[in-house]
């Protein structure tokens, strides 16, 4: 059975394959990007029978720098591509049982493609929905 810190460090161990990509369980004050950011957004209890499973669904949020506007989007953009080796949902999904803490994981949306504003800091930024299968 695996905790949420567990399946939250073994997304985060996932997504530290993309080379040049840091990984963070916790919410940094100051990022320092290329950043992705792994949050818990939502847990749905009973998914069995006899109370064995869990649906949790973690909100990965890619963080890219903006001191130049093209850069950044095309940076945040081989992070949503679905198949450049920068890939999140690759990474991610690269290890679909997280080392055995999960019975599956996917990611099932990006959105929220745009700027951010961290501590007065504009970045360009991304977010990923996982859906992660444990009990």
């Amino acid at each position: 059975m695996a905790d949420i810190q567990q399946l939250r460090t073994a997304l985060a161990t996932n997504l530290a394959t993309i080379t040049g990509l840091r990984t963070s369980v916790d919410i940094p004050d100051n990022p320092n990007p290329p950043i992705a950011v792994v949050q818990l957004m939502r847990v749905e209890y009973h998914q069995d029978m006899r109370n064995g499973m869990s649906e949790y669904t973690f909100g990965v949020q890619v963080i890219v720098g903006r001191a130049d506007d093209r850069s950044a989007q095309r940076n945040l953009d081989a992070y949503c591509s679905s198949d450049s080796a920068s890939s999140v949902r690759g990474a991610i999904e690269s290890n679909r049982t997280l080392s055995g803490y999960a019975y599956d994981c996917v990611v099932t949306e990006m959105s929220s493609y745009g700027s951010v504003i961290v501590n007065d800091t504009t970045y360009l930024a991304a977010e990923f929905a996982v859906r992660v299968l444990a009990s």
